[in-house]
């Protein structure tokens, strides 16, 4: 029901205006008093519209559609007058009126521009959710997952992204700790400027060095001309140093003097020069480990952490595999110039039970693999490297094996008993109390594994906990 308010001092116009308009199935307030109207508009009551005289004693028309935009904007104003000139109506419809009828109006002209009106708000409300959810999905591009680590990760994004403080972003290889620190450079008030990002493990010390500072001409040899740094290229904007576990002493005290001052000097320069940099940080490795053992140093490592973000492992989210696949079939698919494949059910179980070391990275090239190669348009279980065809579910002689540079014990036991809870609960639909059972453990024992390893959504949210089976 769309509520209509209708401001005029003359109460013959408001009857008429109401058995008109709730004729057509509007539901209509009207008052001569347009005090009376700002305060029902201010006190919040639900009104989509308001149809207003321009000319009235206590309060112009003018005056009113001023308090209606202030209280709210979605709020649509029709100016009505006897006293029709050019310049009102200009001065109506830049302070936010839809239209301006004048006097002595047809009954068919207001049905059609009440009706125009609120299709022009409703398409515009939809451009505007439309646009939310494009920018929605904008926000976290590439970064694929519905589990419940990634879930903290996106919040965390969401929470920190325009802030200017330094982000430590951690993970193994090939978890996408570049795409979380692209997205929270897309996410900030520095979006428009530089995202600039160096592998400070790609490049010795001098040549990092002279990337990250620049050099003037003369500094060593080979120095031909002056060369800004990416400190300079990326002013304004967020500057990302990955594998920054990489970096020498000297760099260290280069990147902590940065921070803290906001400055720095050339290779072979006197002058400092200011920066206004975002930092972010990434590292597969740990740097607090490295800080005991003086590899890395304390101070810089306490600058650069300050909001801590940690990736989990691909096996750690094991509920995600399904959407990565979908996501990387039809972008190897494209990138192919072919109709995206389909895969089926046991070739998605064995990417699902297969422990990547390689973390997305890796299963993006195994499904880039599968696409170049596959002559069907479906992917199957034979269309998987052996590796992973022949590991779908570990084997007790498989767990067994001790590498030679050894194992986390702990970590491989949990790793497997994790396993097989979610081949229980996905076997029993959610079930807990079935997939106990079929475990011969107790309910209790089976919850509190669950609430361990963070299955949660590997149970179904219907299945009212019962009396615990012993």
């Amino acid at each position: 029901m769309r509520n209509i308010l209708i401001v005029d001092d003359e109460q013959s116009m408001c009857d008429f205006l109401s058995i008109l308009l709730e004729s057509e199935g509007f539901s209509v307030q009207s008052t001569c008093n347009p005090k009376s109207a700002v305060s029902l508009v201010e006190s919040g009551a639900e009104i989509d519209m308001v149809i207003t005289d321009l000319k009235m004693p206590e309060m112009d028309g003018i005056q009113l559609l001023e308090h209606v935009k202030r209280a709210s904007s979605d709020i649509v104003v029709i100016m009505i007058t006897a006293f029709a000139t050019t310049e009102n109506a200009i001065d109506a419809m830049k302070k936010g009126a839809y239209d301006y009828l004048t006097k002595p109006f047809k009954v068919e002209e207001i049905k059609i521009v009440v009706n125009k009106a609120f299709e022009s708000r409703d398409l515009r409300k939809e451009n505007t959710f439309l646009k939310s959810q494009i920018q929605s999905r904008a926000k976290f591009e590439h970064i694929i997952g519905v589990s419940r680590e990634m879930k903290q990760v996106f919040d965390t994004i969401s929470r920190v992204s325009d802030l200017n403080s330094t982000i430590l972003i951690t993970g193994e290889s090939g978890t996408g700790k570049e795409l979380v620190a692209r997205a929270i450079h897309q996410n900030s008030h520095r979006k428009n400027k530089p995202f600039v990002t160096v592998n400070c493990g790609a490049l010795p010390e001098n040549l990092l060095e002279s990337e990250l500072f620049g050099h003037m001409r003369g500094a060593f040899t080979g120095a031909v001309q002056n060369k800004e740094g990416l400190f300079e290229v990326a002013d304004g904007g967020t500057f990302l140093l990955d594998e920054v576990a990489e970096t020498t002493p000297a760099i260290q005290v280069k990147l902590l003097r940065v921070l803290n001052d906001k400055k720095f000097k050339r290779v072979g320069g006197t002058r400092d020069i200011s920066v206004d940099v975002r930092l972010l940080s990434a590292t597969n490795r740990d740097l607090e480990k490295m800080v005991e053992d003086r590899d890395f140093r304390e101070d810089l490592f306490y600058r650069l952490n300050v909001i801590p973000i940690h990736l989990p492992a691909l096996r750690e989210r094991q509920v995600d595999i399904p959407l990565l696949i979908d996501h990387f079939i039809a972008k190897c698919s494209q990138a192919c110039g072919r109709t995206p494949l389909s895969i089926e059910p046991d070739a998605v179980e064995a990417l699902a039970g297969y422990h990547w070391p390689g973390n997305i990275r890796e299963l993006e090239n195994v499904i880039e693999r599968c696409v170049a190669l596959e002559r069907t348009e479906i992917i199957t279980v034979e269309s998987l490297p052996g590796y992973i065809r022949n590991k779908r579910v570990p084997s007790v002689n498989q767990v067994s094996e001790v590498p030679v540079q050894g194992l986390d014990l702990e970590e491989v036991v949990g790793q497997y008993e994790k396993t097989i809870l979610i081949n229980a609960l996905k076997r029993t639909r959610g079930i807990k109390k079935d997939a106990a059972r079929l475990l011969r453990i107790t309910f209790r024992s089976l919850r509190y594994r669950i609430k361990k390893y963070g299955l949660e959504e590997y149970t179904n949210s219907s299945d009212e906990d019962g009396r615990d089976e012993t």
